[in-house]
């Protein structure tokens, strides 16, 4: 009954986005899904707005010619033209999205590593890599691809003359009119690429900056403020390494999709029409929410649990 308890506890805990470096004690799931519900949407409440502007200057082309000037621009010109609200504008997609990511993320994630922990239940940091990888795959082609698809034309619509979607629940409804399921499963395999690198990179510098604070002692308690700079480096790391490929999918999502044959002629015409400096176009917005992202759920899950060893036992 133990072993079950401590079994079901552990995908709860994925379910949750956290990722334990100890056995840890039970929790109802019922009180976990809903923490994981706040701390998600929370999270994507604060970042959202560099999430969106970042997305509309990787919409940007030069060729017809760009709209911004720069973030400031483009701040200053979507409040001018749709209020505070608009850099809201595809926040649904991303905040309906957020537990099933988690869920699968973090659930693919303690499967595999359950499996590759060492006798005292360290994981090293090249197993967390392969880990990180598997749960980037999973999360990409069974929640993120289709959330990412609807969140990109939500908010590419809004830089037409004539909006077409009304909402959330009317852009999904019209855009599987016209293009299907399938047509929520653009830019599939650059969504892949991006997301198997997001977390193998994250999961990788997250893994090695806390095996090299904790050492040889690994019960020693991270400080939330160390767990915060642990994981926003984390989160930097993994810009850095992967933000061509997020350029990729964001036009591979968009309404001009169209235009490209695949990942590969979408990623050889940017680079003719528009230079290899395009590749990083949103970097700054990217890195600002990515940062923050990674920080807060890490530090948001990780106090959750010592809470939750407080109120929960299973000896």
């Amino acid at each position: 009954m133990v072993v079950w308890a401590l079994s079901w506890k552990h995908w709860v805990l994925g379910l949750l986005g956290y990722t334990p470096d100890h056995p840890l004690l039970g929790a109802t799931h019922t009180s976990l899904h809903t923490a994981g519900g706040i701390a998600g949407g929370i999270e994507i409440c604060i970042t959202f707005p560099t999430e969106y502007v970042k997305t509309q200057l990787q919409l940007d082309e030069r060729a017809n010619p760009p709209r911004y000037r720069g973030i400031g621009d483009c701040v200053r010109l979507t409040v001018q033209d749709h209020g505070l609200r608009g850099l809201y504008r595809g926040l649904s997609s991303l905040l309906y999205g957020s537990i099933p990511k988690s869920a699968v993320r973090f659930g693919t994630f303690e499967m595999l590593s359950n499996t590759m922990r060492d006798p005292s239940g360290r994981l090293d940091n090249t197993r967390s890599l392969l880990c990180g990888l598997g749960a980037g795959v999973a999360e990409a082609v069974l929640v993120v691809c289709p959330m990412e698809t609807l969140k990109v034309k939500l908010i590419h619509d809004q830089c037409s003359l004539q909006p077409r979607y009304r909402g959330f629940f009317h852009g999904v409804r019209e855009i599987i009119r016209d293009h299907g399921v399938r047509g929520t499963y653009q830019g599939l395999t650059a969504t892949v690429l991006k997301q198997g690198s997001n977390q193998a990179i994250r999961f990788y510098v997250m893994t090695s900056l806390r095996n090299w604070y904790k050492g040889d002692d690994p019960r020693r308690e991270m400080h939330p403020v160390v767990t915060a700079a642990f994981g926003a480096t984390a989160g930097a790391a993994s810009v850095f390494g992967n933000t061509p490929l997020d350029v990729v999918k964001t036009r591979m999502q968009g309404l001009e999709a169209h235009k490209y044959r695949n990942t590969m002629d979408c990623a050889f015409q940017i680079l003719r029409n528009e230079g290899p400096q395009a590749f990083y176009k949103g970097t700054v917005p990217r890195l600002g929410r990515v940062c923050l992202d990674v920080a807060i759920v890490f530090v948001i899950y990780e106090e959750v649990v010592k809470m939750l060893n407080n109120v929960w036992k299973t000896d």
